[in-house]
């Protein structure tokens, strides 16, 4: 890639003083075309990165189920977690990073009640937890990236968690521009221990399902 923009950088160098040397002093027509390549630098930089992600239209939801002997009066729960920036990377090589603001997971439930659905807001967020304030960023980053059919990839990264990073692999399906998958992690694998109440009669599932539709700026 380098040799390649080398290259352009030479002739378009070349074609701009044959098509722009009458009458300019040549550190001016030097000057001009210094601009135009520095523009094209950006532009290829901005390429290799890939492309910012639309933070507004992507979304990440996490489902948390219960278990227990008395999980029947327990309710599962849907939290909303916001990306906060991140890129996509489509061209050679694939690449993908996420941010989310662990502060900024939104329990939903609402077949909750306000002051109980708040209550599961705090404890989430809380040392028990989240522990958002020792803890504000959750992160994703791939380290490899493989086609799996047409529109189809498997993503490895590492995840970063409360603290503790863990390798990471799921499946994404790409689908009018939009890329859109389910990712299975346990919350004991980033020092989290689910929650139980009643004695252990209800608690909260190791495992959670996380669904991820997630689009990049044009």
């Amino acid at each position: 890639m380098r040799s390649a923009f080398l290259h352009a950088v030479v002739s378009f160098d070349g074609r701009w003083w044959k098509s722009n040397a009458g009458g300019l002093p040549r550190r001016a027509v030097k000057s001009s075309a210094a601009l135009v390549l520095l523009s094209v630098a950006a532009t290829a930089t901005l390429d290799a990165r890939g492309r910012p992600i639309d933070v507004e239209h992507s979304t990440l939801t996490v489902f948390v189920y219960k278990s227990g002997l008395f999980s029947a009066f327990a309710d599962d729960h849907v939290i909303r977690a916001p990306v906060a920036s991140g890129s996509i990377s489509a061209e050679a090589p694939l690449a993908v990073d996420v941010t989310v603001r662990s502060a900024g997971l939104k329990v939903l439930d609402p077949k909750l009640a306000a002051n109980k659905r708040a209550e599961v807001q705090a404890r989430m967020l809380g040392p028990e937890v989240l522990d958002s304030g020792k803890f504000p960023d959750i992160t994703f980053r791939s380290t490899a990236i493989e086609q799996a059919g047409a529109e189809r990839w498997t993503v490895t990264g590492r995840l970063t968690i409360h603290g503790e990073t863990r390798p990471a692999t799921f499946s994404v399906v790409r689908q009018d521009g939009r890329y859109r998958g389910t990712a299975a992690l346990k919350q004991r694998d980033f020092g989290i221990e689910p929650i139980n109440i009643a004695g252990g009669t209800v608690k909260v599932k190791d495992e959670l399902k996380v669904e991820f539709d997630i689009v990049a700026l044009k």
